[in-house]
């Protein structure tokens, strides 16, 4: 840097990413320059995909479908929270993904009202409910998605919690196009949720942006600013958590087109499995 760029130039470094030992010794190398923090210029860039990186995305996306459909079948009585989360994994990786895209959340009855939470030794039982939350990598890009079941048939409540999230979910969805500003789905999924009488219990952000890191650009509450764009990649996720009883959360990965959108994720979600 000393040699190709004039003295007493501006620097830009990363904030976010560069700790204060790795900033003191670049800054100790580079006494002509002036160092300055900048935050959000890479997440910006980092919003638009292009062809390769959505390439990425897709085949990270079709493992998880693929393992989750592999998967569905040890989804018995018995079997224990920890146990599918490795039967998951297992066949997620042997199917070509580089780890998880995170540590899988996988949780059974009420355990499900928790938005995030590790798989315990907890067997699953007739009328559980089932919140699994997982992603595969390809060449460092990942998918996220949520399916939600009850085991054997639902109860009213159960049903009625379900068909609010997949409202709420299909609410935001279809307004997906560019030119869309972000909080108008989030506005549009919260209606829903209101509407069903569960508006209390809803999570508090609609999707985020998704890519080389889990959670990107765009950010979709209450307070996003961002206007859709083609080459955008976001979640969908809406969910309803009632304490003591259990949750419902359904995501999925879509990409945002010339002519409006394309799910990537495809996983089964029939919402009550065959005991």
């Amino acid at each position: 840097i000393n040699r190709f760029i004039p003295a007493n130039s501006q620097l830009g470094f990363d904030a976010v990413f560069i700790n204060v030992a790795l900033w003191q010794q670049v800054a100790d190398e580079l006494t002509d320059h002036t160092l300055v923090a900048v935050q959000g210029l890479v997440e910006r860039l980092r919003m638009i995909k292009n062809e390769w990186e959505i390439a990425q995305i897709k085949a990270a996306a079709a493992i998880a479908d693929e393992a989750l459909s592999q998967t569905l079948p040890y989804f018995k009585e018995g079997v224990s929270e920890r146990n599918l989360a490795l039967e998951l994994e297992f066949r997620m990786q042997k199917l070509g993904s580089e780890g998880m895209a995170f540590a899988t959340i996988l949780m059974f009855a009420e355990r499900t009202s928790l938005p995030h939470g590790s798989p315990s030794n907890r067997v699953l039982k007739e009328g559980d409910f089932i919140t699994l939350d997982f992603g595969a990598v390809v060449n460092g890009y990942r998918s996220d998605m949520t399916r939600s079941y009850v085991l054997g048939q639902a109860s009213t409540k159960q049903a009625k919690i379900y068909n609010a999230v997949a409202t709420a979910q299909q609410a935001a969805i279809d307004l997906i196009k560019p030119g869309v500003h972000c909080i108008d789905l989030q506005n549009a999924s919260q209606r829903i949720l209101d509407g069903s009488g569960f508006g209390d219990y809803a999570g508090q952000g609609l999707g985020h942006g998704l890519g080389l890191f889990l959670h990107e650009q765009p950010f979709i509450n209450s307070n996003c600013k961002h206007i859709l764009d083609v080459g955008n990649v976001i979640t969908i996720e809406p969910g309803i958590y009632i304490p003591d009883f259990g949750g419902v959360r359904l995501e999925e990965d879509i990409l945002i087109t010339n002519t409006g959108y394309e799910i990537l994720t495809h996983a089964p979600k029939p919402f009550e499995l065959e005991l």
